[in-house]
């Protein structure tokens, strides 16, 4: 993740914050389930104060393009209606697995491709 502040910039720093972080979510440069920094590091990151990152992250979170999970952290939220984020979630879930496990990610899909195929009676 890369963020940059503009102190000459009209606008300030906690929606630049913002806008980025909305803007890389969105074009996909910040996938689904990407843990940002805790409000304290991406605040020292940046030499600003915590209270500036953290008015970025609530309007992040109001905006639903981030999503805190308590003590586990913040995370980049998935699009859309509610089905399709609870498949991105478990998307995410499985591809953190099948990596763990090792699989090679022609194999992982594969898995995928014949799950759904068996789900939706193609096969």
């Amino acid at each position: 993740m890369t963020l940059k502040i503009h102190i000459d910039d009209s606008a300030a720093p906690y929606e630049q914050i913002r806008a980025q972080i909305s803007k890389q979510a969105r074009s996909g440069a910040l996938p689904v389930g990407y843990k940002l920094p805790t409000v304290r590091g991406l605040a020292e990151s940046l030499g600003l104060a915590a209270n500036t990152v953290a008015k970025a992250y609530r309007a992040l979170e109001a905006d639903g393009v981030i999503e805190t999970r308590g003590r586990n952290g913040t995370f980049v939220a998935a699009a859309g209606s509610a089905a399709e984020r609870e498949a991105s979630l478990a998307a995410q879930a499985y591809a953190e697995k099948a990596r763990r496990l090792g699989l090679a990610e022609g194999d992982a899909v594969a898995a995928v491709r014949d799950a759904l195929r068996a789900a939706y009676g193609e096969g």
